[in-house]
């Protein structure tokens, strides 16, 4: 017999807290359960603080349940207020609607929305034309504004001032839910432990106006060991759009995470057993880069594709080896009248995005932490010509241990 998805989930890391847990061990167990995870579509692409989620989804598809992926494209228009102490810029309706159906795209690489498996709908279809009054009546009316102010998601916003506006967003998920309960009969709403207050809302709301079952159930939120959200780098985002983040730089990403959340990523973001998680998350010392490379390779694998996933590893390799050989190295292209003229090494590193600014730059060279073609530069106003380039007609630039670029001529 298959084992329960709940305790998958559970053994995974998954599960930060859920609304009856036995209650819900027991559904999951005994029949297949439609459930729903809401992406507010507030960029053109899904991020790797999505993934974890995504993940979930896959699981539970896996044990036979079907997902609901719900796109915000009535809630995108508020903006949730949860974790964030500012409120979010007004999007247009055109921006939101093409968002929206580039997370479907990326979503059906992981999700399979044949026959009924899964589904996609789109808040839109419901919120936009809401009745006010009638929805008041309809679902205001179960609403209590000194509970809603006591949710986590709007306390931390209060000393800044929170609006009218986002203050309806609690209210909006809660009715999804129930709409969806409505359609699909969805029991079960699943996503980040920040969602917590919104989640309970819409669970309460279907008991009330339905009396009817239904439950809720959050994941922990991917963080560094100092409590930031991962997936974040110098640039921004770490995005699952290869166009957006290429396979090599989601690849370094994951390769250069702390030694501390190694096993976490593992079990989290990797279909790999649990006993091989245990075992690389307990490698110790230079070891670790074992299992490092090893979460890197799985979570590229699953996002870009194995073909890609080995492209990434080998690129990684050749340069750890000092090779620099492979065509996935992130790379620039110059005209060939670029390198005759010569180029400062501060430009290379703004152009390659190896330094926030020329002064970081500059700053970064001085201290020593410059190397090009594997020989340390330390002297800031260093110009490079076509006679630097190596013999494959490159050069290879590194800032400290594991952040490279290299620079070509057409």
């Amino acid at each position: 017999m298959s084992r329960n998805v709940y305790d998958i989930l559970e053994e995974r890391g998954f599960i930060e807290q859920c609304t009856h847990e036995d209650e819900v061990r027991e559904l999951l167990g005994k029949e297949s359960v439609t459930f729903y995870i809401g992406f507010d579509a507030t960029a053109d692409s899904l991020t790797a603080g999505h993934f974890l989620t995504v993940m979930a989804m896959m699981h539970m598809q896996k044990a036979g349940h079907r997902p609901i992926a719900l796109l915000g494209g009535g809630t995108t228009m508020i903006g949730d207020p949860s974790g964030k102490s500012d409120m979010r810029s007004m999007m247009t309706r055109e921006t939101i609607d093409y968002n929206a159906n580039r997370f479907h795209e990326q979503l059906s690489r992981y999700i399979s929305f044949d026959n009924d498996k899964a589904i996609v709908a789109n808040n839109a279809d419901w919120l936009l034309d809401l009745n006010y009054v009638e929805f008041l009546r309809e679902v205001g009316v179960h609403f209590s504004v000194n509970k809603m102010l006591a949710a986590e998601s709007y306390k931390q916003r209060m000393e800044k001032g929170l609006t009218f506006f986002e203050f309806n967003y609690m209210i909006m998920q809660a009715y999804d839910f129930w709409k969806l309960n409505k359609l699909y009969d969805c029991k079960l709403q699943l996503g980040g432990n920040d969602q917590w207050s919104n989640i309970i809302a819409g669970v309460d709301l279907i008991r009330r106006k339905e009396q009817k079952p239904a439950f809720g159930l959050t994941f922990k939120l991917l963080t560094t060991s100092e409590g930031i959200k991962m997936g974040k780098t110098m640039k921004g985002a770490v995005w699952l759009d290869p166009e957006k983040t290429s396979p090599y730089e989601f690849f370094q990403y994951w390769r250069n995470i702390e030694d501390v959340k190694v096993e976490e990523c593992l079990g989290l973001l990797t279909f790999l057993p649990m006993d091989e998680v245990r075992r690389l998350g307990a490698l110790e010392g230079a070891e670790i880069n074992q299992a490092k490379e090893i979460l890197a390779y799985e979570i590229t694998k699953i996002v870009h594709g194995e073909e890609e996933a080995i492209k990434a590893r080998d690129a990684a390799k050749a340069l750890f080896e000092g090779g620099a050989k492979s065509e996935d190295i992130p790379t620039t292209t110059y005209s060939a009248d670029r390198f005759e003229e010569g180029i400062d090494l501060i430009t290379l590193m703004v152009d390659a995005k190896l330094a926030t600014s020329r002064s970081d730059a500059r700053r970064t060279i001085v201290q020593g932490g410059v190397t090009v073609n594997e020989v340390k530069v330390t002297e800031f106003d260093r110009v490079f010509t076509k006679n630097d380039l190596d013999a494959d007609g490159a050069l290879l630039v590194r800032k400290g241990k594991k952040s490279y670029h290299r620079f070509m001529t057409e």
